[in-house]
């Protein structure tokens, strides 16, 4: 097993929170002891057939986990995906069938394990203990939590202030969920940071039923390919594990640089300061050749990658150009993730005179009219990033071309 700084450094990757750093550090170092992994769990309800890369973000954590030599338990939670949770949401889930989910589980085994070792991952379901719960046990569960806490939750409360109903089975998500890391003796419990609330009730009910409580690590809530939005199959911005892989890789492409280096950060184990040192068009790529060969196989991955470079990459850039509009660093007000500078498309776009106005510029991009070294951009937020004496190549409309170049101050 590794040493403890090792290790804390891959759990710290992509992190948002982790509840307690010290109380982590302390079961590392008596884990290292005594030769004992820790057990780390998180828990998918399986309310959806398939899995989209937001959903591995928790997963690919759980795989830092694995490799460091740890228990990885993967729990579906059959029995809450009948309650519906009810974080984040405006009014009550509509509870699925047991058939439904049961169905929906399936799916899930077969997909968790593109990123997980099957030999070493435990798969569980809380239908396991909360089945054979009797009435008197749940009561008894129940006892463990006041209603006041349970209203601090923001949904909750808002949902209260507003008039609008709480059935009282919701409130025996967070109860449940809580009391599956009781049942699994979780030392450390995985969870999107919306999950929060719930993830800090298994502290509290760990430490009332006399086991020593979890740490809580909270990973961010990944978004989708526009850029903006939580991604999700309801609002159509989702790559989902099962696409075909030219469409995974398409999608992969589109999204902008910026969300490109958080995709690294989240969903792989890739160097981040080499990425940076990257041609982005070089970077997105290698990207999305790795996250298709993940599901679907190497040469999945690199036939993917042809395919793109043979559809779009050959297309016909001219010699000479609308416009080649040179720019310097210092006229570049934004900053990306590796700290290169840039500039907003929209503005970019503006800035080549090939379009009338700044609005004009942006209805072209949302309408798909864009492209910077021949990947579509629909975002006209999107920072194109620069590096001294780096140029890219716009196609603005049907025919018009720009090639931008950047320069010493």
């Amino acid at each position: 097993m590794m040493d403890v700084n090792t290790q804390v450094e891959l759990i710290r990757r992509g992190v948002v929170e982790i509840i307690h750093p010290a109380e982590l550090e302390a079961k590392l170092v008596r884990s290292v002891k005594e030769g004992r992994p820790l057990r780390i769990k998180a828990g998918f309800d399986p309310t959806a057939p398939d899995l989209h890369l937001g959903h591995t973000v928790l997963i690919h954590k759980l795989k830092h986990f694995q490799d460091l030599g740890h228990q990885v338990i993967f729990l579906i939670g059959d029995f809450t995906g009948m309650i519906g949770d009810p974080t984040g949401v405006s009014e009550t889930r509509k509870a699925l069938t047991r058939e439904q989910v049961q169905e929906n589980a399936k799916t899930y085994q077969r997909q968790i394990f593109k990123i997980l070792d099957p030999e070493k991952t435990i798969i569980e379901f809380n239908s396991r203990w909360m089945g054979a719960m009797t009435a008197e046990g749940l009561i008894q569960l129940a006892a463990h939590y006041r209603v006041a806490r349970m209203m601090e939750r923001d949904d909750f409360r808002k949902r209260f202030e507003e008039q609008k109903p709480i059935s009282v089975h919701e409130f025996l998500y967070p109860l449940v969920q809580g009391y599956d890391s009781v049942a699994l003796k979780a030392d450390v419990e995985l969870g999107g940071t919306d999950q929060k609330f719930n993830l800090l009730v298994g502290r509290e009910l760990q430490r009332d039923y006399g086991q020593e409580p979890q740490v809580v690590i909270t990973m961010p809530l990944l978004e989708g390919t526009d850029g903006v939005k939580k991604m999700s199959k309801s609002v159509g911005n989702y790559i989902a594990l099962e696409d075909p892989p030219g469409e995974m890789f398409g999608k992969l492409m589109s999204i902008s640089d910026t969300l490109m280096f958080r995709y690294y950060e989240l969903l792989t184990t890739e160097d981040l300061e080499r990425v940076k040192s990257l041609h982005p068009m070089e970077a997105k790529q290698l990207l999305a050749e790795l996250i298709v060969a993940r599901y679907h196989g190497p040469d999945a991955g690199r036939r993917a990658k042809e395919e793109f470079q043979q559809k779009f990459q050959a297309q016909t850039f001219p010699d000479q150009p609308d416009k080649h509009l040179i720019l310097t660093v210092a006229e570049l007000p934004e900053r990306d993730p590796s700290g290169a500078g840039g500039m907003k498309l929209v503005k970019l776009v503006a800035a080549t005179g090939l379009v009338a106005s700044g609005s004009e510029a942006r209805r072209l991009i949302v309408q798909g009219g864009v492209e910077v070294d021949s990947v579509k951009e629909a975002n006209p937020d999107t920072v194109i990033a620069f590096r001294e004496g780096q140029q890219r190549r716009l196609k603005i409309g049907k025919r018009k071309f720009a090639l931008v170049e950047v320069k010493p101050s």
